[in-house]
């Protein structure tokens, strides 16, 4: 099983999400057990998911990069 390292600063846009309220609850509890920021966290959660999408997923969205 991967585990979470939560990275200490990054360079980056600025974007705004919807998320669910029961979602953002969670992130910012993870945030505050880590003493680190929700938008850190959120990062984190999202660069785990893209590097663990299925075959299929990724293969479609290799392609689509190659294709922009």
């Amino acid at each position: 099983m991967k585990t979470l390292k939560i990275p200490e600063s990054h360079a980056g846009i600025s974007k705004t999400l919807r998320l669910p309220e029961n979602i953002v609850q969670d992130i910012q509890a993870l945030a505050d057990i880590k003493n680190t920021s929700l938008n850190q966290v959120t990062i984190l959660l999202i660069k785990f998911a893209l590097e663990n999408l299925d075959d299929s997923d990724r293969k479609a969205l290799e392609s689509y990069k190659k294709n922009k």
